[in-house]
């Protein structure tokens, strides 16, 4: 008799902040997943409850204390420092993996030419809802959480933008050649920066519709997450967007930006906007060192990764008065000069 093959191992990181009353599950089910075997790596970032001290009880789990919240950013490099597994899961604590989930983003990770690969996050409220799927990238940097409120219909992987970072998986050895994160970052639009990275050194990123994670998903908008999403997305676009790409839509990106000024001071969000232009100033060393960074590690000219990119705005994510429009000039703007890009 042969020897079964040993499955593989798979190091899930998971941030405890706050309280979160989903964390026990969320981390006894990834214990609980089929077909691999996986420690939890569980990042205090100032859990205000006692799972933590419980859970470390477990075993299977290992408990980084940072001594203050990294933010997502930081909390997932100081996991993955940690990791043993030959697979790295981001999986967020109020997210409960199926038992078939991480084998399935491991069999499809695993493929030729594939660095990152997102589980079909659903809705808890009702788990046939889509909460974020194949995640759209746009040409200005935005983006947002693809088919929200949606059924899923797809039952094949398919090519995706951006990967959720509410539940990824990606190979040790891909995310040691990133170096993670940029910790600048904190807290959203990190995901985004992966994916397109991923795109970026010539390996695709991937959507797959049935490995399920359940999220308990609450929408807010405070100010802190308005200037991180913000200031995020133009980090974003001033670090990984070309010089020939930053000066063809740059006429967009005024136009996009005068309006979400607009918008910004319609909704009360107008301090964070500003906030997130005066971070750019002030931190202009770390954005010129980023940018020559990243453009030393890309493989793929901007000309053939940027194809993944949308110029089309959801109205769920921007329910705004003349977006049809707006979508319908800026593809055609996109159509005519990105063989310049």
């Amino acid at each position: 008799m042969h020897d079964r093959p040993e499955p593989p191992t798979v190091s899930a990181v998971v941030l405890a902040w706050q309280a979160e009353p989903w964390l026990p599950r969320s981390v006894e089910a990834l214990l609980a997943s089929a077909k691999v075997r996986v420690e939890v790596v569980l990042v205090d970032n100032g859990c205000t409850t006692d799972d933590v001290e419980v859970l470390a009880a477990r075993p299977g789990v290992t408990v980084v204390r940072p001594g203050r919240n990294l933010g997502f950013a930081g909390g997932c490099n100081a996991g993955a420092a940690v990791a043993s597994g030959e697979f790295l899961a981001l999986v967020n604590a109020d997210a409960v993996v199926e038992p078939g989930t991480l084998a399935r983003l491991v069999e499809e990770v695993s493929r030729p030419g594939v660095g990152v690969v997102a589980a079909s996050v659903r809705l808890a409220d009702d788990p046939a809802l889509i909460n974020a799927g194949a995640n759209p990238v746009h040409i200005l940097g935005l983006s947002w959480a693809g088919g929200m409120g949606r059924r899923e219909e797809r039952t094949a992987p398919v090519e995706t933008a951006g990967a959720s970072g509410a539940c990824l998986v990606t190979t040790a050895a891909h995310w040691r050649r990133l170096g993670g994160f940029d910790e600048e970052y904190f807290a959203y639009h990190e995901d985004a920066e992966l994916s397109v990275r991923t795109w970026r050194l010539g390996l695709r990123v991937m959507y797959v519709p049935d490995a399920v994670a359940v999220h308990r998903y609450e929408f807010s908008r405070n100010q802190l997450k308005l200037y991180l999403a913000e200031r995020n997305r133009l980090l974003f676009v001033a670090t990984l967007w070309g010089p020939r790409a930053r000066v063809l839509l740059a006429p967009a990106f005024v136009a996009l930006e005068l309006a979400w000024l607009v918008r910004a001071l319609v909704e009360g969000w107008l301090p964070a906007k500003v906030r997130g232009w005066d971070w750019m100033w002030t931190h202009r060393r770390h954005v010129r060192s980023r940018r020559a960074a990243l453009r030393a590690e890309q493989a793929v000219p901007d000309r053939e990764w940027m194809r993944v990119l949308t110029p089309r705005m959801d109205r769920t994510f921007a329910p705004v008065p003349g977006l049809g429009l707006a979508n319908a000039v800026l593809a055609g703007y996109w159509r005519l000069v990105r063989r310049w890009v």
